[in-house]
């Protein structure tokens, strides 16, 4: 019998007590974590759409320059 008791002993919590306590643990560490100002976050949300339509620009433009190439080739091949 002691080796059944044991065992019960070592047996996890039900996921209901695990999820409260991963919870708990989560909110405990946003409590801890510095969030940024309202104008520093405007400023890097401004910098990343510069940047996403940088790419976009310069993706296009290959894009574009490879499909000119593309007619090229097949026009000569016709």
């Amino acid at each position: 019998m002691a080796a059944s008791n044991n065992k019960q002993d070592a047996k996890k919590p039900n996921i209901f007590v695990r999820m409260g306590r991963k919870l708990k643990e989560v909110f405990s560490e946003l409590k801890r974590v510095t969030w940024p100002s309202f104008p520093k976050v405007l400023k890097s949300t401004g910098v990343v759409l510069v940047v996403v339509l940088v790419f976009l620009v310069v993706v296009t433009g290959i894009n574009y320059g490879l499909q000119a190439l593309l007619n090229l080739i097949t026009s000569i091949g016709a």
